[in-house]
């Protein structure tokens, strides 16, 4: 096992804290970190792939999970046990030529299998899927005690475990129900909304006959144009949509430049970063002009359909030494007004938002802190350094609270603890239970205290 001492921060750069890190090889050298921790206690860690604080323990130990990473076969009924330091882009590879699919895909398979649980993590076709950990079979939880529980679904661990940010344990393995396909193709539909409601009301049109949807919004349009954007909805090609002429499918797209490289190779983040207001509003509008009006039946690989901006060179130069913050809500059915005045008030202020994607949630997970629920959800990054971004977004949780509504704990950076008390009524069941079997705090993170978690 590895050990050394290092700053780290979650993909959005932001708050840096120095930790030891340790990179167990097996299950007995992670169950020995958690028995010998220090008082700072300890927190899973996968990929980094959390844009906030959730993965970090400033004075305290992490424990990276990547190197454990195996993947057990498939079997007749596409039930998969794997190791939690497995990504959902690996999971991919392997099991897309068999016929299968991970249960849920993310917009990134730059995630853990642990990491996924961890978060609970909602895919483009929730309405019919739900989360991640809904489609987990069984999992292998490293407790406060360094022993290794097997958690089924039913049980509060369970429920705790299940978008609980790592403080009920560690997430050690899984078994996970697969999704059968009979190609590796999706057959894609795009369309052009001229304003928010217009693409609110071509969300809900087409039913869930395509299960997989998602929309870009342009942040910077106002007036009449104010949340216009583009609607991509998708479903899984049969043989029969396959073009004769089409090879075995590769699973991985070509790209300008490797995945995860600068789009600026060698330019280190610049103080101000490049994502003004106005340049914001160009990408915005170049992006929304070049689209269809509309377009279906577009072939595309499934990883180019799921994982489009894994592809894609490294943006988080442009936001500019501070880093980025990702804000992510949901709002109910029936509060479509909450999510028109956020948009409206996003426009207003010249925010330099050119990533912004909202999407459709069904049914509530049953985790304690899961996310999802029914209604819309709306994700964008913006600069960490923009002047009045904390208090900006400080009402914005407000209103988000006032509608019933949540923000995305996973992804947090900045949130205050009385916002969060109020969004995750469900807090307290996790708090009693974390009492019962931790009571000497072995699990924690830098968002844990600071939302007293």
């Amino acid at each position: 096992m590895s050990v050394d001492t290092v700053s780290l921060t979650g993909w959005g750069r932001t708050a840096p804290t120095t930790a030891v890190r340790f990179r167990p090889r097996g299950y007995e050298e992670a169950a020995a970190v958690v028995r010998g921790r220090g008082p700072r206690g300890v927190i899973a860690r996968g990929l980094g792939r959390s844009p906030g604080d959730a993965a970090q323990n400033a004075g305290g130990s992490v424990l990276d999970l990547s190197g454990l990473a195996r993947i057990g076969g498939v079997d007749a009924a596409g039930v998969v046990r794997c190791d939690a330091g497995v990504s959902l882009e690996r999971l991919l590879r392997v099991l897309l030529p068999l016929g299968w699919l991970p249960p849920i895909l993310p917009g990134t398979g730059r995630v853990t299998v642990g990491g996924a649980i961890g978060s609970d993590l909602p895919g483009l076709d929730h309405r019919r899927a739900g989360s991640f950990a809904r489609h987990v079979s069984a999992l292998e939880l490293l407790t406060a005690d360094g022993e290794v529980r097997t958690v089924l679904p039913g049980t509060a661990l369970f429920d705790a475990t299940a978008g609980g940010l790592g403080l009920t344990g560690v997430v050690l393995g899984a078994t996970l129900r697969l999704r059968r396909v009979g190609t590796g193709l999706m057959a894609v539909s795009t369309e052009r909304a001229g304003d928010l409601d217009d693409l609110l009301a071509r969300f809900t049109a087409g039913g869930d006959r395509l299960p997989y949807a998602s929309a870009w919004v342009d942040l910077t349009a106002r007036g009449r144009a104010t949340g216009r954007g583009i609607l991509t909805r998708g479903e899984h090609a049969t043989s029969d949509m396959r073009p004769a002429h089409a090879g075995r499918t590769r699973l991985h797209q070509r790209s300008g430049a490797a995945p995860g490289r600068s789009l600026f190779p060698g330019l280190p983040p610049l103080p101000g970063g490049l994502l003004g207001p106005a340049a914001a509003a160009l990408c915005n509008e170049v992006r929304y002009r070049g689209s269809h009006h509309a377009r279906s039946g577009e072939l595309r690989p499934v990883p180019a359909f799921f994982h489009a901006s894994d592809a894609l060179p490294d943006v988080r130069p442009l936001y500019g030494r501070g880093g980025l913050v990702r804000y992510r809500f949901t709002v109910g059915y029936g509060q479509e007004e909450t999510l028109h005045r956020v948009v409206r008030r996003i426009a207003a202020r010249r925010s330099p938002a050119v990533r912004a994607v909202l999407q459709r949630f069904g049914a509530a997970d049953p985790g304690l802190l899961s996310f999802a629920a029914p209604g819309w959800s709306l994700e964008l990054d913006l600069p960490a350094a923009l002047p009045g971004l904390g208090r900006f977004l400080d009402g914005v949780d407000e209103e988000v609270a006032a509608a019933g509504g949540r923000v995305c704990l996973a992804q947090d950076s900045r949130m205050r603890p009385e916002t969060a008390a109020a969004m995750y009524p469900r807090l307290a069941e996790l708090r009693e239970l974390r009492a019962r079997l931790d009571p000497a705090g072995a699990f924690r993170s830098d968002l844990s205290r600071r939302l007293g978690l």
